[in-house]
């Protein structure tokens, strides 16, 4: 095996491989004043009263998609979880374990990709770690990011501050990355021109921020929408009422669920937000989210209730149909 062209365990072994590989690739594409990739600790310039942590792992496949890839990914997704919580990321760090066989080609484009990324939404990789695993133990590359974002001003969010009555929005349509993903591997000779939903969020939760109305904001990522309101429910002990008319699917993801026998609701976004505020702030909130690229088909597609805690969706014949909680993988595994 060439090891100009493929990861061999010399890339791991702490030695000149690991170095080269270390400042070819990582460094080149990282590089910034605050990456010591010779340090075992960054110091960082924190100026905020509180700041937000958070973690994540990435071993989707195949590792390129439409629409994105896992070096995006990884940014997108551990950064979305800060802007979500109220915060503005700033610095990630980043854990590499990479498969004995891999590409180096492939290895760069997605470290470049990762790199440009973060370079858009002004968040530095300032740390980083990489290991070799052995041919079979790993999927070609998992990656696991760790994020820091400092406090903005603005409401406190929190499922405690929800009430009867609040509504809820979503920024987009949902499904589309979980189907993206499914199209891409051919496991059910389907094929499509889908693409993920995969994205930042930061325009839709900074849009948001200053709404005193605001209550809570998540992501719905693994489990989808539907996971993001039983969430809801089993925390404020209240109902959440979906209207099916309002959801927003695309077209091809309705498709290939009635197909293939899936719910959307339970699919993967990796570029929505979820969003409960006040009711007299719900037509301001649609509003700002409509008027930007990342919101343009916003949707207002519920209410909370007081009673039972349980998720039903409004059908579009007039019926009621009780959302139960995931359990199983809906689809094979893509996060």
């Amino acid at each position: 095996m060439n090891d100009d062209t493929y990861i061999s365990l010399a890339h791991g072994n702490g030695g000149r491989f690991m170095r080269e590989l270390i400042e070819s690739v990582f460094q080149r594409h990282l590089g910034n004043p605050a990456l010591d990739v010779q340090a075992d600790a960054v110091k960082l310039q924190l100026d905020a009263a509180h700041c937000l942590f958070t973690t994540d792992g990435f071993t989707v496949q195949p590792l390129e998609f439409p629409g994105g890839d896992i070096g995006s990914l990884a940014v997108h997704g551990t950064t979305n979880d800060l802007a979500v919580a109220g915060a503005e990321p700033k610095y990630l760090s980043l854990n590499a374990f990479i498969e004995e066989g891999l590409e180096l080609a492939l290895l760069d484009r997605l470290i470049a990709s990762l790199a440009a990324a973060a370079r858009d939404i002004g968040v530095q990789v300032v740390a980083g770690d990489t290991k070799v695993l052995r041919r079979g133990e790993g999927g070609g590359l998992y990656l696991a990011t760790t994020g820091i974002g400092l406090a903005l001003p603005g409401p406190v969010l929190g499922l405690d501050r929800i009430r009867p009555g609040d509504a809820v929005l979503v920024s987009g349509p949902v499904g589309d990355h979980g189907i993206a993903v499914m199209l891409a591997r051919e496991q059910f000779g389907l094929r499509g021109d889908l693409r993920s939903d995969a994205a930042s969020v930061l325009p839709l939760t900074r849009a948001a921020r200053d709404l005193d109305g605001l209550r809570f904001m998540r992501d719905p990522t693994r489990g989808g929408l539907a996971s993001v309101c039983h969430e809801i429910s089993r925390a404020t002990g209240l109902g959440v009422r979906l209207r099916e008319a309002a959801l927003p699917v695309r077209d091809p993801v309705r498709s290939v669920c009635e197909m293939l026998g899936y719910d959307p609701l339970y699919l993967a976004c990796e570029g929505r937000v979820v969003a409960v505020v006040a009711p007299a702030q719900a037509e301001a909130l649609l509003a700002r989210w409509q008027a930007l690229p990342e919101g343009s088909e916003a949707c207002l597609i519920g209410t909370l209730e007081a009673g039972a805690d349980r998720v039903l969706l409004e059908t579009g014949i007039g019926g009621e149909r009780l959302l139960e909680e995931l359990e199983d993988d809906p689809l094979p595994r893509i996060c």
